[in-house]
């Protein structure tokens, strides 16, 4: 049985048995909160329990390192639909120690696409492009740094409404501590 077949039939049961009622909520959230973390698998539970968040709570965006690194692509343009139409009014960009973004190695990362079937031909097209991988896939040095990076991208976007607090944090995938890194109170 394949992965998608043993969650069709896990689905089913669930909605069948109306698991899914002690998660209803409404799509604003709760405590007006925006949190952008890493996609990280030891996140996935430790992070809301170590926030003290239910479902319902806050909005979450998840991507590799907890980066934006482009001011009008997707992840930020989710940013203002959650200030503008879902009622946010808070941002906490939370990454964590022993981060892959920490490490990542681009031509190493290139090298696995070719491994993969990623002709020379497309990385050629790219480059004629404009598009420079090496670039575009850097991660940062440090996660503080990351983190850091993010919160300042956030804080200067010309369509961040005023007076929005950014806030940064760094979390132990191990434990859950937090270090706060911004405190988007005092700098506003």
């Amino acid at each position: 049985m394949t992965q998608i077949s043993q969650i069709l039939e896990h689905n089913k049961k669930f909605v069948e048995e109306k698991a899914y009622e002690s998660y209803l909520t409404s799509r604003f959230p709760n405590k007006k909160m925006l949190i952008i973390t890493c996609m990280d698998t030891r996140l996935v539970e430790l992070l809301p329990k170590a926030m003290n968040f239910k479902n319902g709570d806050v909005k979450v965006i998840k991507n590799a390192g907890a980066i934006i690194s482009q001011p009008f692509g997707s992840v930020m343009r989710s940013v203002m639909v959650a200030l503008y139409e879902l009622n946010a009014d808070e941002v906490v960009v939370v990454g964590h120690h022993e981060c892959g973004m920490a490490s990542l190695n681009a031509e190493q990362m290139i090298g696995h696409m070719k491994e993969r079937g990623i002709s020379e031909e497309v990385f050629s097209t790219l480059e004629n492009s404009g598009i420079k991988l090496t670039k575009w896939l850097r991660g940062f040095d440090t996660i503080q740094e990351g983190v850091i990076q993010t919160v300042e991208l956030i804080k200067r976007h010309p369509l961040l409404p005023p007076n929005v607090p950014i806030h940064g944090m760094v979390m132990d995938p191990a434990t859950g501590a937090l270090e706060l890194v911004v405190d988007g109170y005092g700098s506003n």
